[in-house]
């Protein structure tokens, strides 16, 4: 399954008050051939988040489509998602390892640290890196030199940009060894989200194509 990663656009949700705005426009993405969905919240209740999980997952179940789990194991298991998405200050990554077994995808944020990626390899199935660019989600993260993702991926994981990314600036990022894009705001802020997935992936592919 995390061969599928490379090549990919990796949509992350964005905060939405409503659940049917959510749904709707992860649906839009999905018909568009988005095939690598995170759903992050950070503001919802307990119970909200679980419900709008086991939705999520219906949906990307239907479409063949992975889901990732952001900051929580309980949640990833609670609704069968294929994995989680986990940051410095959630779990040790050994122990999140041991606790999802081989089964499930665990990635890891690593920033632009080096070292911290070094650390995580051993038990992460991909390496995320950011922000690259400033980003509307964490305008205080430190941006990444794009010299880092050689060096990362020297690992042996796949390696996903993270952070204000476009598709004005996203072919940059590719050449310094970016194995998929991570967008919010690029996605789903824009008016026709199936057709930005559409040409999201379009670009990514067709400049990885012409690398090789």
């Amino acid at each position: 399954m995390i061969a599928s990663l490379y090549q990919q656009l990796y949509g992350i949700t964005p905060e939405r008050t409503d659940d049917l705005d959510l749904f709707h426009d992860v649906e839009l993405a999905l018909s568009g051939g988005l095939r690598w969905l995170q759903y992050r919240d950070k503001s919802s209740a307990p119970e909200q988040k679980r419900k709008r999980a086991r939705q999520l997952r219906a949906m990307t179940r239907a479409a063949d489509a992975v889901l990732i789990i952001n900051d929580s194991i309980d949640l990833c298991l609670d609704v069968a998602a294929d994995g989680v998405h986990l940051g410095l200050n959630d779990c040790a990554l050994d122990e999140a390892r041991h606790r999802l077994g081989s089964g499930y995808i665990l990635g890891a944020t690593c920033h632009n640290d080096i070292d911290l990626a070094k650390i995580a390899a051993p038990h992460a199935d991909y390496l995320a890196l950011g922000a690259v660019f400033p980003s509307k989600t964490k305008p205080q993260a430190i941006q990444v030199s794009l010299n880092t993702f050689a060096a990362v991926k020297l690992y042996g994981r796949p390696v996903v940009a993270i952070g204000g990314l476009t598709l004005q600036n996203c072919h940059p990022v590719l050449d310094a060894g970016a194995d998929a894009l991570a967008v919010v705001h690029g996605l789903f802020d824009e008016a026709d989200i199936r057709g930005t997935t559409q040409t999201w992936l379009q670009q990514i592919r067709s400049h990885m194509a012409s690398r090789s």
